[in-house]
């Protein structure tokens, strides 16, 4: 008998549907980001801003909690719904992000936050990020669009608006995030592999007359040197403390409150909190979370093998890819791989944005790879 109470649907229609695994990675993820708060992060932060030593633990359970409800309300919706309201969702964070240059607030030379009195700060592209890759996912498998490269002209041309806007504010780190991800999507749905390396040619060259000619993009300039030049300039300051968070914590690390080193690093809880788990827990600390990522995408793309449904397919790429190259992002900088640049690790790093962000990502695969089944 057809049974409406909230038990009935929350138990049939999402518990017994989504793939578990998946959600068990999700959480255990949040988990260990959440741990590394109460025990290391949040009480560096706590202590440079000299505030409650677990300020930002309870902050970071909040958002969390924040963010483990709208995992179940992205994956609770059938499919055609989740489509349907992240395209309606995708022009309301892209107005937000139109918003940014005019009454966005300053932090450190940037302007990429929203701060109003009656919402918490956010930084709009966040949100936007998970809703860029369904519209293009959607657009790349329209069939009512039978010409492939007008497509794609759609496509560079909604990337190109999105990737102005971040120039302006400016953050580059996100460019490359959104320009990487829209690349990954195109290679997939079967594009000339030379349309591909002649749009990504033209798009570098402009970051680098952007970088070498515009005086606002002098910092930027300026860490690409430090990168190369350790005398060139001082934005080594950062990722050479986070190598030697990382060195003195050796394989196995120091212990649970044992570094010393950690408290020198900036942004410990956000941008550079891979460096302090490995001072107190060691390499293999940072090679365990590694390896709960690689298996979180092997079983997205596991998922994907069996899909028959190309839009399905290829936003479920573009999510996974997405996460993989912030993550890689994240880790490249602290182990000096790449030039400094503001990213933090999802799931583990503190931050509404960036969890509600990958929140928002987690509930789509989640959507996305969940069986149905009749009763």
């Amino acid at each position: 008998m057809q049974n409406d109470s909230f038990l009935y649907k929350f138990y049939y229609q999402w518990w017994k549907n989504i793939d578990k695994s998946i959600f068990f990675l999700i959480t255990l993820l949040f988990a260990i980001g959440l741990f590394f708060s109460l025990v290391s992060t949040s009480l560096i932060a706590s202590d440079k801003l000299d505030t409650n030593s677990y300020f930002f633990f309870f902050k970071h359970l909040i958002y969390i909690c924040i963010g483990i409800f709208i995992i179940f309300v992205f994956s609770s919706i059938s499919t055609d719904q989740l489509f349907k309201y992240s395209i309606i969702l995708f022009f309301v964070s892209l107005t937000s992000l139109f918003l940014v240059p005019i009454i966005g607030a300053e932090v450190k030379g940037s302007k990429r936050w929203i701060d109003l009195f009656f919402l918490p700060r956010f930084q709009p592209i966040e949100i936007l990020k998970p809703f860029l890759i369904i519209i293009l996912a959607t657009i790349l498998c329209n069939k009512n669009i039978s010409n492939l490269y007008f497509k794609y002209l759609i496509s560079i041309f909604i990337v190109s608006i999105v990737s102005l806007l971040l120039i302006i504010q400016p953050d580059i780190g996100q460019t490359l995030l959104v320009i990487f991800s829209w690349a990954i999507l195109i290679f997939t749905s079967g594009i000339n592999i030379f349309f591909l390396l002649g749009f990504s040619l033209f798009a570098l060259s402009f970051l680098i007359y952007l970088i070498i000619y515009i005086p606002r993009f002098d910092y930027i300039q300026s860490r690409i040197l430090s990168f190369f030049d350790r005398d060139a300039g001082t934005h080594n300051f950062q990722s050479e403390k986070a190598i030697e968070s990382i060195t003195s914590g050796g394989f196995f690390g120091k212990g649970i409150g044992e570094g010393v080193l950690k408290n020198r690093v900036p942004e410990a809880h956000t941008d550079y909190i891979i460096s302090v788990i490995s001072e107190e827990f060691g390499v293999v600390a940072i090679i365990l979370i590694l390896l709960l990522f690689l298996v979180f995408i092997y079983m997205v793309f596991k998922k994907i093998n069996f899909e028959k449904s190309e839009k399905i397919k290829l936003a479920l790429i573009g999510c996974i890819s997405l996460i993989l190259m912030q993550a890689t992002i994240h880790i490249g900088v602290n182990i000096r791989l790449f030039p400094t640049t503001g990213m933090t690790l999802p799931f583990l790093s503190y931050g509404g944005s960036s969890i509600v962000s990958v929140s928002i990502l987690s509930g789509i695969i989640l959507n996305l790879t969940k069986r149905k089944i009749n009763y």
